[in-house]
């Protein structure tokens, strides 16, 4: 692997699917960073933080559809709404146990959704990522 990403943002109410999927991406050894976050306004207030004066600016992100309060869906309406410098040069996943197809056709036309996959994550899913997206850490 060539470099790490800097971050890679878990959004998924389910804090068991959260520790999978951290396992899984320390594993794979790609990032220098893993944030898992429960809830979609938890993770816009962290998208908006500042940490000596720099943005998280993660360069993935993995999304759950079905989460309370707000909905994966939510979440890219207000992520739209970010400063670009808060959203970064981010990829966008939907990581979900939706199997409707709908909710794969909305992610497909939704244009900050880069892939859709249905959960958990495998090595081989994230593998496949990498090397559609980010061929300089591979």
């Amino acid at each position: 692997m060539k470099r790490k990403l800097n971050c890679i943002l878990l959004i998924d109410d389910d804090e068991p699917t959260n520790y999978i999927h951290e396992r899984i991406i320390e594993e794979v050894g790609c990032t220098e960073k893993i944030v898992a976050i429960q809830s979609a306004r938890q993770a816009l207030d962290f998208l908006k933080s500042k940490t000596d004066g720099a943005y998280p600016q993660p360069d993935l992100i993995f999304l759950d559809i079905n989460m309370p309060a707000m909905t994966g869906w939510g979440f890219l309406e207000k992520y739209r709404e970010l400063d670009k410098d808060q959203q970064g040069r981010v990829i966008i996943v939907m990581l979900t146990t939706s199997l409707h197809p709908d909710d794969e056709r909305k992610a497909q036309s939704i244009p900050e959704v880069n892939r859709y996959f249905i959960k958990p994550l495998s090595p081989e899913m994230l593998q496949e990522i990498l090397e559609e997206y980010f061929e300089d850490c591979l």
